[in-house]
């Protein structure tokens, strides 16, 4: 750990793409982004009409329109690193290609979950898929993601932690404290800031005094860019140049990822903090779905035959999974006094 510190460096920009630059991505990549991204869209929407039928209990944050985020990251992400996100995290496990069946479960609070149908949707976990966990106390995972982090460092792995967090939670001071430790020590991290606009339920502009997020670690000489969250090659290609610079051994990097999600902050919110015009003018404008369909009609890359196969297979993975959450086993009661402590070795 007593690795010599680079000269400092400039901190917070903006990334300003060419616009007369196409981003790269081949016919496979596109429909494997379109695929995923859209198995996300249709699980979340299950996953609410689930909600409302009593099959999920206690809170459940839904990822709708902030799939390009989660799938243009995972297109970069090398076996081994990590990602560590907040509770709104189903989209997140799908993009880190975890079984839907099991996500389902785990959020009707079924044994075959994930997390053994006592983490519910908040609490997932799966060091299988590099997946850190969904967590519920706001911001407490980027600590924990600069934790890993730090292992990563300690043990010289090449690893890095995509570590994700909102809008709503960069004011929390344990973030500042994080970006302070990361950058001392060049620790790889990239943070993933998701400004979906709203926080809990607050505009960024009634709660921030700076709203311009990638700047945030300009203190701590942590360089940022801007990024169109709904846009998955921006994501991608963005997400690639931040794990470059993490995974060189030159410290941290912010990416804040501009989106919005089109349902309120979980199920139990009625978003009555802004207008059903602005929502519909986004989904109209800036949805991520339909700017990537755009962009493969325009390639002349998959027709409407083709588009229409893949949301159909969705839906028959999404209509399977919600079967098997709905008729898998519940816990036995005695699960919970398991995963409680760590038995270790004597």
């Amino acid at each position: 750990m007593a690795r010599a510190r680079p000269a400092a460096k400039t901190a917070g920009k903006t990334a300003k793409a060419d616009p007369k630059v196409e981003p790269k991505a081949d016919r496979d990549e596109l429909l494997g982004y379109y695929r995923t991204m859209l198995l996300i869209r249709r699980f979340e929407e299950r996953a609410g009409q689930l909600y409302g039928m009593g099959l999920i209990g206690g809170f459940c944050h839904l990822y709708i329109g902030q799939e390009a985020i989660a799938v243009g990251v995972q297109a970069v992400k090398q076996p081994g690193d990590q990602v560590i996100t907040g509770y709104r995290e189903h989209g997140h496990m799908l993009a880190c290609g975890m079984d839907p069946n099991e996500v389902m479960a785990e959020l009707t609070g079924r044994v075959t979950g994930v997390s053994r149908g006592k983490g519910g949707s908040m609490h997932m976990f799966s060091t299988a898929s590099d997946f850190y966990g969904g967590h519920g106390i706001v911001g407490a995972q980027v600590s924990l993601g600069t934790g890993l982090a730090m292992a990563n460092r300690y043990q010289d792995n090449g690893k890095i932690a995509f570590t994700y967090f909102g809008d709503g939670a960069a004011n929390q001071g344990q973030v500042y404290e994080s970006f302070n430790m990361a950058e001392l020590w060049r620790l790889p991290v990239v943070y993933v800031i998701e400004n979906n606009q709203y926080a809990m339920g607050t505009s960024i502009e009634r709660s921030s005094s700076e709203t311009h997020l990638y700047k945030r670690g300009a203190s701590f000489l942590i360089p940022g860019e801007e990024v169109d969250g709904m846009d998955v090659l921006a994501v991608r290609d963005a997400a690639a140049k931040a794990a470059a610079h993490a995974r060189g051994g030159n410290g941290p990097y912010i990416l804040e990822m501009k989106t919005y999600r089109y349902r309120g902050h979980s199920m139990s919110d009625p978003a009555k903090y802004r207008t059903r015009e602005e929502v519909d003018e986004v989904r109209k404008t800036r949805d991520p779905i339909e700017h990537l369909e755009g962009l493969l009609a325009k390639r002349g890359l998959a027709d409407e035959a083709t588009l229409k196969g893949i949301d159909a297979e969705a839906k028959r993975i999404v209509a399977e999974a919600a079967e098997f959450g709905r008729t898998s086993p519940e816990p036995e009661p005695a699960e919970l006094y398991t995963d409680v402590y760590l038995e270790a070795a004597r």
